[in-house]
């Protein structure tokens, strides 16, 4: 079974859309979330409409640190945009939307896959992956075999080689077998906010039963989120980086 992975939606209708779209063409069977599914963007509810709908019908989705700031959730460690960004979401989310929210997880298992939004080694404190050290805490803080995280808008694979952990950014569109000698751990970039320089939305698609990951890079119609965002009242800057990626 072919499982699309999306990391940082962000409220972001129409990248979310446009992977989802690209996704099922490629085969996918079932979509999987790897949390802050809101903030930044303007279309919290229309986004958590579609990923619930996809939860209920055997997807999963963990949560990440700017959904549980909508959830009201502290926001001292966040600047002065991200935080008006989480209060300005605090108050359009209705009942149900803050009860699916706050029934995620931060972490979940599915078979020798792990999902969750920052690191294994401390879910909750939201450590950024931005080296090998924090990648290898996050692999020895679970015995899966691939872990599969988001957070740092940027897509990247670390994987075990002797006694260490190495790294490489892979092609999109291109397989890369993850061969079962090695464990693995796969940043998924970020689909409704990319900060690598790429303002196409990144997700992964994970080939189960070929031991296959491969990351997709998918333009969308940043220009329509950036006129909602400025519409909505929430700040510029939030708007301009769709359009550089950064």
């Amino acid at each position: 079974m072919k499982t699309a992975i999306l990391s940082d939606v962000h409220a972001n209708l129409e990248a979310l859309s446009a992977c989802m779209a690209h996704a099922r063409r490629q085969g996918a069977a079932r979509f999987a979330f790897l949390g802050d599914l809101v903030g930044y963007g303007a279309d919290p509810l229309a986004c958590l409409d579609l990923i619930r709908g996809e939860v209920a019908r055997g997807g999963l989705a963990v949560r990440g640190n700017h959904d549980d700031a909508a959830l009201g959730g502290l926001c001292e460690d966040f600047n002065f945009i991200a935080r008006d960004s989480a209060y300005w979401t605090r108050a359009q989310l209705g009942a149900a939307e803050r009860e699916f929210l706050a029934a995620l997880p931060l972490q979940q298992r599915d078979g020798d896959a792990l999902y969750v939004h920052a690191s294994a080694a401390d879910p909750a404190a939201w450590e950024y992956i931005t080296g090998l050290l924090a990648a290898r805490r996050c692999l020895a803080a679970t015995d899966a075999a691939i872990v599969f995280a988001g957070h740092v808008h940027q897509p990247l694979l670390f994987y075990t080689s002797g006694d260490g952990v190495k790294s490489f950014g892979a092609r999109s569109g291109v397989a890369v077998p993850l061969s079962a000698r090695r464990r693995w751990l796969a940043l998924l970039g970020a689909a409704g906010q990319p900060r690598d320089g790429n303002p196409a939305a990144a997700y992964a698609l994970f080939d189960a039963a070929a031991r296959q990951l491969t990351q997709h890079r998918v333009p969308y119609d940043h220009a329509t989120a950036a006129r909602k965002i400025l519409a909505a009242g929430l700040p510029a800057m939030l708007a301009r980086r769709l359009a550089y990626g950064e």
